[in-house]
């Protein structure tokens, strides 16, 4: 396993431009199975999730071409579905979570879909629930192998129903909507996810020649359609890579201009950190933070202490509650975080503490953070990656901390983050990739 060492304590300055949304292009690349026409994506991250399913789309016989950096072409007019039950998509299938959204548009366009039980983050339960339950309302027949931890769905025909959604799940409604654009009839998903990412995918459904109103919304009506053709698509900045260049920036005092982060699609992120005491200007579509040396977190009204918490599009995205504690560790004030979705995910706040941080991790889901106010540094340490974006919050404190670090298992940061290493250098960084 590589690993990365970290000299902390220096300020950084530049221009950094996000890549690609990670959670937009994985739906994205799943959608171009619904067409046997050539669909053109630009913007794809280069990263290890990303490329896995490329990867997994180019055994299932779709003609992938690299048109050039960052931008592929995709045909699947050839599908190979043997590969569907063969032992290597058991494998490959099960090492990635966004490999579940295949079985939405094989099942519209082919009647049957699998997948093993898919891999990801170590961050807690992540039930498939609403996915399978949407499949079976539209009329599939579901089965699970439960030896082999295989799913499979099975359909001559799909037809267009109401649904309300147990949980406004983003992959979920993602394969939902993917499954119900060739149905036969209407279609009604109440409480659906409206993250910009469902945005992009109804967007570019669309420009395919589906029928979905009421995008942005949690109540989408979508009308069958019999053909899907090809489409140019675009994928939008990554908001949690944004917040996690805000996150290098203040931790470690420095000047930073983060470029074309379509504002319109950052929703409650720049008002989260703006509560935590830190500026962000806009210019243009580019954020600019000014060098801060101290930043203090605001309280509520009646003087009680701030809480973050995630919740659903347009509330607080629970992949940047990691990014928010570390910053919090060196704010002037206290605030509570507040993990709804996953029990695992605070469980790297140990090594925040171990890093002098003062932490109080209150019960699995939430944790009380004072700050130090730049007051005393952290130390550096020796410590592991649990997941993405526990990974990158681990890296930031690095940044920040006195002394030289050491980050086991960083494939987790390479899953989500595209050359990170290399970026951080460019605006200063003292950060090195140790090889196996």
């Amino acid at each position: 396993m590589a690993s990365f060492k970290i000299e902390g304590g220096h300020k950084l300055n530049g221009t950094i431009t996000p890549q690609g949304a990670k959670n937009e292009v994985l739906q994205i690349l799943c959608a171009v199975l619904l067409t046997p026409e050539k669909v053109t994506v630009n913007n794809v991250p280069d990263i290890i999730d990303v490329n896995k399913l490329i990867f997994i789309l180019g055994e299932l016989g779709v003609k992938v071409e690299k048109l050039g950096k960052n931008s592929y072409s995709f045909q699947a007019d050839e599908i190979n579905l043997e590969y569907l039950e063969s032992a290597d998509f058991k494998r490959d299938g099960s090492s990635l979570r966004g490999s579940i959204m295949i079985v939405g548009p094989l099942l519209a366009r082919f009647g049957k879909g699998y997948i093993p039980r898919p891999g990801g983050d170590k961050i807690g339960r992540r039930r498939l629930d609403t996915h399978f339950e949407g499949f079976i309302r539209l009329g599939a027949k579901f089965r699970y192998n439960k030896e082999e931890h295989f799913y499979g769905v099975d359909a001559e025909e799909l037809f267009g129903t109401e649904m309300l959604l147990d949980e406004a799940s983003v992959t979920g409604t993602a394969n939902i909507i993917m499954a119900a654009v060739l149905a036969t009839g209407k279609t009604t998903i109440y409480n659906a996810a409206c993250e910009p990412y469902i945005q992009q995918l109804c967007k570019m459904l669309n420009s395919m020649g589906a029928n979905i109103t009421g995008v942005g919304s949690n109540l989408l009506t979508i009308n069958g359609v019999d053909y899907l053709g090809g489409c140019e698509h675009t994928v939008l900045p990554d908001m949690i890579e944004i917040g996690s260049w805000i996150g290098v920036a203040v931790m470690t005092q420095s000047e930073l201009t983060i470029k074309n982060v379509s504002w319109e699609n950052l929703g409650q992120i720049p008002n989260v950190f703006r509560k935590l005491g830190i500026t962000l200007e806009k210019r243009g579509d580019d954020i600019y933070i000014p060098e801060q040396e101290s930043y203090e977190i605001q309280n509520y009204i009646d003087g009680s202490v701030l809480t973050v918490a995630d919740a659903p599009w347009p509330g607080f995205t629970p992949d940047l509650l990691s990014i928010v504690l570390v910053i919090a560790t060196q704010a002037k004030g206290n605030v509570l975080i507040h993990q709804k979705m996953f029990e695992s995910r605070l469980f790297f706040v140990d090594k925040l503490i171990d890093m002098g941080a003062k932490v109080i991790l209150c019960d699995p889901h939430r944790a009380t953070v004072i700050g130090h106010n730049h007051q005393s540094q952290l130390k550096a340490t020796k410590m592991s990656s649990p997941d993405i974006r526990a990974g990158i919050s681990l890296l930031i404190a690095a940044l920040s901390a006195k002394g030289t670090s050491v980050i086991d298992h960083i494939e987790q940061i390479d899953r989500g983050y595209e050359n990170i290493e290399e970026r951080l250098k460019s605006i200063g960084a003292k950060i090195e990739r140790i090889a196996d």
